[in-house]
């Protein structure tokens, strides 16, 4: 039996809204994978210690504040410095065409804007999130 994938949520900065990061958690359960939610408020060293202390697969990022060009690129900067550059990240949220070619080309997988489905994020996360070899 292999074992599940393991997605971390998180919602990075002063954003307050989590309806639907919440929505996104379950429907990636629902689908099969393992995940945590990290609740509001965190910042990105707060994020990646617990994506690497959950041995997390891949981190999914909610954003609606505007600071995704700021925290997104932070968190990917603190993921290199911990070694830990192997654990996917992809987003969510209020972000403008223009930012999402940006993160991807910053090493993001993929960019969801409102009116994703969320049967496209979780079959996008089948697709493409793959558990991390811990060796």
């Amino acid at each position: 039996m292999e074992p599940k994938v393991r997605i971390l949520v998180a919602k990075p900065g002063l954003d307050g809204h989590d309806r639907g990061v919440k929505v996104i958690a379950r429907a990636l359960r629902d689908g099969g994978f393992e995940v945590l939610y990290t609740g509001l408020h965190q910042t990105p060293e707060q994020i990646v210690a617990a994506a690497i202390q959950e041995d997390v697969d891949a981190i999914g990022v909610s954003l609606l504040s505007g600071a995704h060009m700021t925290l997104i690129p932070k968190i990917l900067g603190e993921l290199t410095s911990q070694e830990a550059q192997d654990i996917m990240v992809f987003a969510g949220g209020i972000i403008p065409d223009s930012d999402a070619v940006e993160l991807k080309k910053l090493g993001v997988a993929e960019v969801f804007t409102p009116g994703s489905s969320t049967d496209g994020v979780v079959s996008w996360a089948r697709e493409n999130v793959q558990a991390r070899s811990l060796e």
